[in-house]
């Protein structure tokens, strides 16, 4: 039985995953569509004349410091050259699909992370010799000769270090991290490079003099924990390259959205408060179509200043039978309040709670399930 056990174990910890993410994926099918853009500065996302925003941009945009989520505006004051691209997106999914075909000739085991990455597991197979390198060489390859757009790899022992070991050698690359390269790999990775580790996040290590993973271990899981609550384990882990987590082949919502950036700045609470009606509408509308598989839980808000700064606030659920409209209201005045200036983007969002899973529903039937009010009285979120 130990033997078995050692076994099983050794197993979990060799397992072989590619981490797969197409390069400046949008802006590379537009050139592919479009030869005459090659070699130019090309972004796709918004008009700069209608305050959009850069959705994805090449390489040759990003040497003038141009990069996602920036305003179009800005990007073309960076780059007076650079072309801007209305979205495709059917003609991205369909590249994505053809993509996911060729995923599939190599393993069932596939966890799409949105239209251009995924993490393939090709532990168990006996394809080019069960190497996982020959493997993600080869689907760089079909990708490139069927796509005609290039796509970087990684390839390690788990998730983290496969999504890190992706974007080492990009655009156009393959990097891989063995077993026992991992301890040697992470002692000198920058903490910046550990998912989760935004800005505040690093800011707090840095100000506790902890810039590499090799720092970070220095501390234990109590005093991690301290410092970044339930993040502070995760920490510990990562910081030794330890990750568990499975490929995921049937990903679930956690969470649904909706945010609009507005032409002209909101210029003062009532303008924000006046427009969490209409984002409201649009979201029970995307929230209907999913309401028999997911229960919400929470609700969310975001809001973007015309100086790009931005908060979210979040809260469970109102218990005291105040309407969702009213309570979307008031944490969008309390997150509006901490800077109490022009607003250029607002979002709504809910945090849900899987129906078909089998912990949830467990507890739905312990508990009295809670409703959402919409009106007076409680009835479902929709």
């Amino acid at each position: 039985m130990m033997d078995s056990n050692a076994n099983l174990q050794q197993k979990v910890i060799q397992r072989k995953i590619i981490h797969i993410d197409f390069d400046a994926f949008f802006a590379s099918i537009e050139i592919r569509d479009n030869p005459r853009l090659s070699g130019k500065p090309v972004a796709v996302g918004g008009a700069s004349d209608r305050r959009g925003v850069i959705a994805t941009c090449n390489y040759e945009a990003r040497r003038f410091g141009v990069h996602s989520a920036m305003s179009s505006a800005q990007a073309m004051r960076l780059c007076p050259d650079l072309k801007i691209i209305p979205p495709r997106f059917p003609v991205y999914r369909e590249a994505s699909l053809q993509a996911h075909a060729i995923f599939r000739q190599y393993t069932d085991f596939i966890e799409p992370l949105s239209l251009d990455e995924a993490y393939l597991d090709v532990t168990g197979t006996d394809l080019c010799r069960g190497s996982a390198t020959l493997i993600a060489e080869a689907i760089r390859q079909q990708i490139f000769q069927k796509l005609h757009v290039t796509v970087s790899a990684g390839v390690a022992p788990n998730k983290f270090l496969a999504k890190i070991a992706s974007d080492w050698n990009k655009p156009n690359g393959l990097f891989v991290i063995t077993p026992d390269q991992v301890s040697n790999f992470i002692f000198d990775l920058p903490v910046k490079k550990i998912h989760g580790v935004g800005r505040v996040t690093a800011e707090k290590l840095y100000k506790k003099g902890i810039k590499t993973c090799g720092q970070l271990r220095q501390y234990s899981v109590l005093e991690l924990s301290r410092w970044f609550g339930s993040f502070g384990e995760r920490l510990w882990e990562l910081s030794r390259g330890q990750d568990d987590r499975e490929v995921q082949t049937r990903r679930r919502r956690k969470s649904l959205s909706v945010e609009h950036t507005y032409d002209s700045d909101l210029s003062g609470l009532h303008e924000v408060k006046a427009q969490v009606g209409p984002l409201l509408e649009e979201l029970q509308k995307r929230y209907k179509r999913i309401e028999n598989e997911y229960e919400v839980h929470k609700h969310v808000v975001k809001v973007k200043f015309a100086d790009f700064t931005q908060t979210t606030l979040e809260e469970s659920l109102p218990t005291t039978g105040e309407t969702v409209k009213d309570h979307f209201t008031q944490l969008v005045v309390k997150a509006w309040e901490r800077e109490g200036r022009p607003v250029r983007l607002l979002g709504l969002g809910v945090r849900l709670l899987d129906l078909r899973e089998e912990s949830v529903l467990e507890q739905l039937e312990l508990f009295e399930k809670k409703a959402i009010g919409l009106g007076e009285s409680l009835v479902p979120f929709r």
